[in-house]
């Protein structure tokens, strides 16, 4: 599965980048005004920083004529630029004509199986099912993750499922488990995958005994 990093911060970007694991990054337009950087700037400087990476990028207007004024300028910045596109009719047929024209795209704010298919059948490359936005109204966010995937593989469409709104690693195992292709989060998620109190207990262990031992790996070993 791929690990993207959600954020506009180009610190988080960088920090995530270092561990050689992240495979791209997502934005939205609120991401991006947090950081009071102009836009197009803080999304190649995404790209550089995430080589080889793709770099959702999203439209903000909500008439097809501007949205696909957009998606072209936005697409024209850089080869890993995908265009992100919200689920709403004008939308979908936005990314029916980018699929056309050989364009990336992400379809953003999905919460059922019905809306993936329409993304799916206008040829999105990504579709996001959101997780945690659907949990916060008592429903099982992940189900829809889990259906989508299904629907997808059983009628051969080439677009991939990204879990997204992942609130915690557990999101992230059941990501997993549902066979998302991908799951994108903020920087903190994905430094918690790190942490386990064994892991901790044990490194503790093995520093102790190696410090009793009096051992060096570049000094003399003790006579």
């Amino acid at each position: 599965m791929k690990l993207f990093v959600d954020t506009g911060d180009l610190e988080e970007v960088r920090r995530a980048a270092e561990w050689g694991i992240l495979d791209g990054v997502t934005t939205n337009p609120t991401l991006i005004a947090k950081t009071g950087k102009g836009f197009r700037e803080t999304v190649l400087k995404i790209c550089e920083l995430v080589p080889g990476g793709d770099i959702s990028a999203e439209v903000v207007a909500t008439d097809y004529d501007t949205m696909l004024k957009e998606a072209l300028e936005i697409s024209s910045w850089h080869p890993q630029i995908v265009v992100k596109v919200p689920l709403i009719e004008p939308g979908i047929r936005l990314v029916k004509e980018l699929t056309q024209r050989e364009i990336k795209t992400n379809v953003t704010l999905v919460f059922s199986v019905s809306q993936a298919l329409l993304a799916a059948k206008a040829g999105a490359t990504y579709i996001s099912n959101f997780v945690g936005r659907v949990d916060d109204i008592s429903d099982d966010g992940m189900r829809a993750v889990a259906d989508t995937v299904r629907m997808v593989e059983t009628y051969g469409y080439e677009s991939e499922v990204l879990a997204a709104s992942i609130r915690h690693p557990l999101h992230v195992v059941q990501a997993l488990e549902a066979g998302s292709h991908v799951a994108t989060m903020p920087l903190k998620i994905l430094e918690m995958m790190f942490k386990h109190p064994l892991t901790d207990l044990g490194l503790e262990r093995f520093l102790a005994d190696w410090d009793k031992a009096g051992l060096s790996i570049f000094g003399t070993a003790p006579v």
